[in-house]
């Protein structure tokens, strides 16, 4: 059984070295390729305001933030939900960073002494792997998004889920073309195939665009064959 969990984070800055903290972490669990919907979801109050880019980014207040727990509150929890899988970030070096920096804010009896997160788990970053499919193209979300045909139309700001919900999708395109598959998600379509069923998330893809060659494509195409036919002496399509 393969365990991966997409992971996000919203903060309420750039650097944990001026005191930025945490307010969201969302988590989405698949199992063998296969969205189970035993996710992870939760708002942290940060004890401190947002930088005004930061929320711009997100749009998550100190007033919505003042009646959710800190951190050291749901550690515990967290730690015990991703225990032992792969964890796949986009650009992971900024949450593991701010996760880690979490942690380290800890007393050992609380988190059992983990303040770095790749002890207990595999790390992958989204971001490398598509850097190495796209070499010198832009590799942001919403930037793979488009190029995979995924709708992320819904996203009006920046949200811990929602972003790992789209990364889920578009790590299954990007390492294989499939289709996220789930285990009884609700508010989804579904299609039989044999004893399998298929279930598609709820955004939907354009069909791929189909652009056939013009006349003069054609035949610099036939004339392309012929010469390698000439220069080969032989060949698969007139051996």
């Amino acid at each position: 059984m393969i365990r991966q969990i997409f992971l996000d984070t919203e903060t309420t800055g750039l650097e944990t070295r001026d005191g930025h903290r945490i307010i969201e972490i969302g988590c989405v669990e698949m199992v063998d390729r296969k969205l189970t919907n035993n996710n992870y979801h939760q708002y942290i109050k940060p004890d401190r305001e947002s930088d005004e880019e930061a929320l711009a980014v997100h749009g998550i207040t100190s007033e919505f933030l003042a009646d959710k727990p800190r951190f050291n509150e749901i550690a515990v929890d967290f730690l015990d939900y991703v225990k032992g899988a792969e964890l796949i970030i986009h650009n992971a070096p900024f949450d593991i960073g701010f996760l880690n920096y979490e942690l380290s804010l800890l007393s050992a009896d609380v988190a059992g002494g983990i303040n770095d997160l790749a002890t207990i788990c595999e790390i992958s970053d989204s971001l490398v792997q598509a850097r190495e499919l796209h070499p010198g193209q832009r590799n942001s979300l919403d930037a793979l998004c488009k190029r995979y045909m995924i709708s992320n139309d819904h996203r009006q700001l920046h949200g811990a889920l929602l972003d790992s919900e789209i990364l889920a999708d578009v790590y299954l395109a990007m390492t294989g073309g499939q289709t996220a598959l789930s285990l009884g998600a609700e508010g989804s379509s579904e299609t039989e195939v044999g004893v399998m069923t298929f279930t598609r998330l709820d955004t939907e893809r354009k069909p791929f665009a189909v652009i056939k060659a013009d006349a003069t494509e054609l035949d610099s195409h036939q004339e392309y064959l012929q010469k390698i036919q000439e220069e080969a002496g032989k060949t698969l399509w007139k051996s």
